[in-house]
């Protein structure tokens, strides 16, 4: 199988991430991708062909098997990474965009068409939600699929076309459960990655909307405190002049009158 296009993916999306999402990035392409061309394609080569039973009844093997293994470990895994990048799909489409529409309207739109603000911010959310519950998705599928990610040296089965019930032997058990265990492992590591990212993106923007507004209020107030009205008749001074004052930020501004003598 390929991979390139997955590299690539990768590749691209660690420009527009955060440090963390450089961090998940490293994670999947070294302790994931690496290990699964590596080592775990050539573990789970010929399980199929190293799947023995101790008897010969034509179709009993493939029965067995097909009964203990409904989906196969590796590509149970390939499928696991495949889908877990996919979201990462919508940031680069969605820079893509940006890089597009400043092209087409020949000017600045963007500070920067990779910075994550805006649309981008929104998008780069939902894709670390998506890749969250993907990997919850898969870890509750292997765990359901699999007992537990354990892998037993003995099965017995009693399938037909079996006679009665016959003793299958798997092949490289341990070392099938170690990787098991290592996938498991990664995964969760993962999945805590996501939810950091995601909590530090929300709260970091929210800090951020939050001074926005602030910093607008109390310039609005300031204006409104420096200008100061004052009121004389056109004909006669009177002896009192009268100042309005808005008072302090409230939903609906108010005055009060301030009496000063003239």
């Amino acid at each position: 199988m390929s991979w390139g296009f997955l590299c690539d993916l990768l590749s691209g999306v660690n420009k527009y991430s955060t440090g963390i999402g450089r961090i998940w990035v490293a994670v999947v392409f070294i302790f994931r991708l690496l290990v699964y061309i590596a080592v775990a394609e050539k573990i789970w080569k010929h399980e199929h062909d190293e799947f023995e039973c101790n008897i010969k009844q034509p179709g009993c093997e493939n029965v067995c098997f097909d009964h203990f293994f409904p989906i196969s470990h590796i590509r149970l895994w390939a499928l696991q990474l495949i889908m877990v990048s996919t979201p990462s799909l919508l940031v680069v489409f969605h820079v893509a965009y940006r890089e597009n529409r400043e092209k087409r309207r020949n000017q600045k739109l963007y500070k920067s068409p990779g910075q994550i603000d805006g649309g981008l911010l929104c998008t780069y959310l939902i894709s670390l939600v998506l890749k969250t519950g993907f990997e919850i998705a898969f870890l509750f599928l292997f765990y359901k699929l699999y007992d537990g990610f354990k892998v037993p040296r003995l099965v017995k089965c009693d399938i037909r076309p079996c006679p009665n019930t016959v003793d299958c032997y798997i092949s490289k058990p341990t070392e099938k459960m170690i990787f098991l265990y290592f996938l498991a492992a990664t995964s969760c590591l993962c999945i805590v990655l996501n939810v950091s990212e995601l909590s530090y993106l929300i709260f970091k923007y929210s800090i951020k909307c939050y001074l926005k507004r602030y910093v607008k209020k109390r310039q609005g107030s300031k204006k409104n405190r420096n200008k100061l009205i004052f009121f004389l008749s056109p004909r006669s001074r009177p002896p009192f002049g009268l100042l309005l004052t808005p008072s302090l930020p409230q939903p609906f501004p108010t005055f009060i009158v301030l009496c000063a003598p003239v």
